[in-house]
């Protein structure tokens, strides 16, 4: 007979989670989730945040089979109560500062981890989009699972692709934004969002929106996107963006769909080798697009 083992990771808060065996019965934050199945761990639960409804955002969810994984609410209305219900042996988060567990409200938490141990990882500005990756790996690997060899050929694959892609002699313009309304949008500073510095790393070039107060997010009318001149829109699809059918009364939008190539973006994607491939060739697609667009 086997015998368990004591578990235990060293989370992004600086916390030593322990439990007394390896965690199988996983809930998790959506993006958290959607990134434990690209490494062959099925959570049996999952949770959202504040920006999200009743029901799981398919955006969110990379290749989470939804209809298979119970939903377990989000924002204020997820209960502790809820969470446990689908007895966990293990809560897996993420953290954006280093300090809370993002998704749930602070006494949730708390209630929570008197329970049940909780393993977040930093998924903010200060990491890169490696560093990232590197993390939810080797939390997978505490968990007995890891990528395979060949994902890793196909990433490096996709990020050649990406820096001949933006290496010529045009450098189509790639700006990132949330869209808020007909009205309002809220423009992604690169520097903030460790995908889109790994898209700069590897050539792009991202302009800067103007200075404010938004920390990750500069919030202005269409006319300062518009502005930016981007040829690569990243537009963000979940379910708390304004959808592009309510952007067209606005000329300034209307311009810029006219004349950029258009990017579903998730600014809370999957942190694995299998997503950042596929993100890293649909942008290298998209400027070898933009870029022969403007030499004809």
């Amino acid at each position: 007979m086997e015998q368990s083992t004591p578990w235990e990771f060293s989370d992004d808060r600086g916390r030593l989670v322990v439990a007394g065996a390896r965690p199988e019965r996983i809930v998790a934050y959506i993006q958290a989730g959607a990134t434990l199945w690209d490494h062959g761990i099925r959570p049996v639960g999952l949770f959202g945040s504040q920006h999200d409804g009743m029901a799981a955002d398919p955006a969110k969810a990379g290749e989470l089979p939804l209809a298979e994984i119970r939903y377990l609410g989000s924002g204020t209305a997820l209960h502790p109560d809820a969470l446990l219900a689908a007895r966990p042996d293990l809560v897996v988060a993420v953290t954006y500062d280093g300090e809370q567990v993002y998704g749930l409200e602070a006494k949730t938490a708390q209630e929570l981890e008197e329970k049940v141990p909780v393993a977040t990882v930093a998924v903010g500005p200060g990491r890169s989009l490696a560093e990232v990756r590197e993390r939810f790996a080797a939390l997978a690997g505490s968990l007995g699972h890891g990528e395979p060899l060949a994902l890793a050929k196909e990433l490096d694959a996709s990020e050649d692709g990406l820096r001949q892609a933006t290496g010529g002699p045009v450098r189509p313009r790639v700006v990132a934004l949330s869209p808020a309304g007909p009205d309002r949008v809220h423009l992604a500073r690169p520097g903030t969002w460790p995908d889109l510095r790994a898209l700069a790393e590897h050539g792009a070039e991202l302009p800067e929106p103007a200075a404010g107060a938004g920390a990750n997010w500069s919030t202005v009318g269409w006319a300062e996107a518009a502005s930016l001149a981007p040829d690569v829109v990243l537009i963000d699809v979940r379910v708390n963006a304004a959808k592009v059918e309510a952007l067209r009364t606005d000329e300034n939008w209307r311009a810029i769909e006219a004349r950029v190539r258009l990017l579903p973006w998730n600014p809370e994607a999957p942190v694995s080798r299998r997503a950042h491939s596929r993100f890293f060739t649909e942008v290298a697609d998209a400027v070898r697009a933009a870029a022969a667009r403007a030499q004809d």
